[in-house]
């Protein structure tokens, strides 16, 4: 995976899985599907890792086996849908959410940074425009040095704290830190309702996926909260294994832990008595996902404006200060 995460880079891989689903629908074998997707144009970045997979399935490793050989390459919530989607034989159907999945993204993700594209233009047009001090020092006697090491000291501070900021949520870091940034995020309004709704969106769509191929529910619950992303949600889930040896349902466990909204815990155990746990699962996703998705299209709508909000009160607050100092010495003058 690469070390910042990019909306052309998600929607790179939502055509890659949205090609495999297209061509294995149509009953094209995974491997000359892999063949034909590796040899278009918009795969070259991804044709190294494509034929490393291919040279894996022609030696006799299963679809599952040779993703995990590329170590880091894809995100666990894919590598568990896939598998999942290779032992009950819907794999076109795997790629097909995978792809809705990460088109979405890469839309959020655009629609965050056309946001905050004007919010930012003014950040630095202020930050170049105060204190006018230095502005006219720059004009009219030529301090060029001062200026512009004034300018760095403010910029250089905001650029490393927003690259800390983004290294910070990606999804590559040890479980502690994730940890700690979900416990972080989990205080934000808004922002951390959302990222609870789509680790429960993910966990449900990779377990609807994993008890269809036939995995048992243990290991199917244990690989679907790794595939998250929730560090407490796998937290709890992986504490569950004696009592379901001891024989409680998942739907009981899921009820006592209090990690799960009322909602889940009551559709899980319809589905889990009904015996149309597949169905629940996949509604849960559905729900999950557009609740998730809805909020941070909130966040995303929103937070530009208050930034723009805040940099205006700044710019009004740097012209008062001014002209009241500028009208106060005329004053003094006289």
């Amino acid at each position: 995976m690469p070390l910042i995460v990019t909306p052309r880079q998600l929607a790179r891989r939502a055509e890659l899985y949205h090609q495999l689903g297209s061509t294995i629908a149509a009953g094209i074998p995974l491997i000359q599907a892999l063949e034909i997707v590796a040899d278009t144009p918009g795969a070259r970045s991804l044709r190294g890792s494509l034929r490393q997979l291919i040279s894996h399935l022609q030696q006799g490793s299963t679809f599952a086996e040779a993703l995990l050989s590329l170590g880091r390459w894809l995100p666990q919530f894919d590598v568990a849908l896939l598998s999942a989607g290779e032992k009950s034989g819907r794999l076109d159907a795997s790629f097909r959410l995978l792809a809705d999945y990460y088109s979405e993204r890469a839309r959020l993700v655009r629609s965050v940074m056309a946001d905050l594209a004007y919010p930012l233009f003014i950040l630095h047009f202020a930050i170049l425009v105060f204190p006018p001090g230095l502005l006219a020092s720059l004009v009219w006697r030529g301090e060029v040095v001062p200026f512009v090491r004034a300018k760095l000291l403010m910029l250089l501070p905001l650029y490393g704290i927003t690259l800390l900021i983004i290294l910070a949520c990606q999804g590559k870091h040890g479980e502690t830190w994730r940890s700690l940034i979900e416990r972080f995020l989990r205080g934000l309004p808004i922002l951390g309702t959302a990222r609870r709704n789509l680790a429960l969106a993910r966990l449900s769509a990779a377990l609807e996926g994993l008890i269809s191929a036939g995995v048992s529910i243990i290991e199917a619950w244990e690989l679907a909260a790794a595939a998250s992303g929730s560090p407490a949600l796998r937290r709890t889930v992986f504490g569950w294994r004696p009592n379901l040896l001891a024989g409680q349902t998942p739907a009981e466990l899921v009820r006592q832990s209090g990690a799960f909204p009322d909602l889940f815990a009551s559709l899980y155990n319809s589905g889990e008595i009904s015996g149309q746990l597949d169905e629940t699962l996949r509604r849960l996703y559905k729900h999950y996902q557009e609740e998730g998705s809805r909020k941070l299209h909130a966040v995303a709508q929103w937070s530009p404006r208050l930034i723009y909000l805040g940099l205006l009160l700044a710019i009004g607050y740097q012209v008062i200060r001014f002209w009241t100092n500028y009208y106060g010495n005329l004053l003094n003058n006289f």
